[in-house]
């Protein structure tokens, strides 16, 4: 994301995020030598799947990455990346509170909202006892524009909290990971629920997108889709339920402005 399209900001950074800077010129490196006009990246959460990026990210020449206190301290003592990356990079590491609104630019802001209290596997089961803000989305605002964007990649319930957040977003990009919640076990990928991963289902009464078609917003856009997910194919039922409800599928390439 971008404000006046010089300066971007990353949410979370994923395994193949030299394949995303590579794709989209206005992420490519320059002028200057070592100069890069990404300058942040935001994380949600700790799991591999959203900072192992972060070591892809080496080269630039400086970084803010902006994280919740235990996501941090995760990157510090169990996945130490902070570490590993001290010699190679000028990272910053900015604590971002629940509720408190961080100024990323001139006109970006971003507020970090609580979903979920999940810790990654790697970290273990004795951090339920720590702090729970595990897992997050964000408030993105434009101060300029006054546009809104909410994004929630992990959701395992839509509460009067979630409600609160997306009630008056322009636009809201929300988890999509499965369809069904034993989708993993029917698709003979596992045995887990998808609840028991932090992720609602898309579909049923009690699923996201029944609730994300009620929203005002002009665009609903599903996010962090798992690739058992029948939404991924253009021409399934499922997706075409999705379609005739307002709702799109994020891809590669997408472009929102708000």
């Amino acid at each position: 994301m971008s404000g006046a399209g010089d300066r971007w900001f990353l949410l979370n950074a994923t395994p193949d995020v030299h394949h995303q800077i590579a794709a989209d010129p206005a992420l490519h490196p320059g002028p200057g030598v070592r100069e890069t006009p990404v300058a942040g990246v935001l994380l949600t959460d700790a799991e591999f799947d959203h900072t192992i990026g972060l070591l892809m990210l080496r080269e630039e020449s400086s970084l803010t990455v902006y994280g919740t206190y235990p996501v941090l301290e995760a990157l510090r003592l169990n996945f130490p990346i902070r570490d590993l990356l001290g010699d190679y990079a000028e990272l910053s590491w900015s604590l971002v509170g629940v509720g408190e609104p961080v100024a990323l630019d001139d006109r970006l802001r971003a507020t970090a909202f609580l979903t979920g209290s999940k810790p990654p596997r790697y970290v273990g089961a004795s951090s339920s006892r720590g702090p729970s803000d595990w897992e997050v989305g964000y408030r993105l605002e434009d101060t300029v524009t006054g546009g809104t964007a909410v994004y929630a990649p992990t959701l395992p319930r839509w509460d009067a909290s979630f409600a609160e957040e997306v009630e008056s977003a322009d636009c809201v990009f929300v988890d999509g990971t499965f369809w069904t919640d034993d989708e993993m076990s029917c698709r003979g990928a596992g045995g887990r629920t998808g609840r028991s991963m932090g992720h609602m289902p898309v579909s049923g009464d009690d699923g996201s997108a029944r609730r994300l078609a009620e929203l005002p917003a002009r665009r609903k856009i599903y996010t962090h889709i798992n690739n058992t997910n029948p939404i991924l194919d253009e021409d399934s039922e499922e997706r075409r339920r999705l379609t005739d409800l307002g709702i799109e599928v994020g891809r590669a390439g997408l472009e929102v402005e708000v």
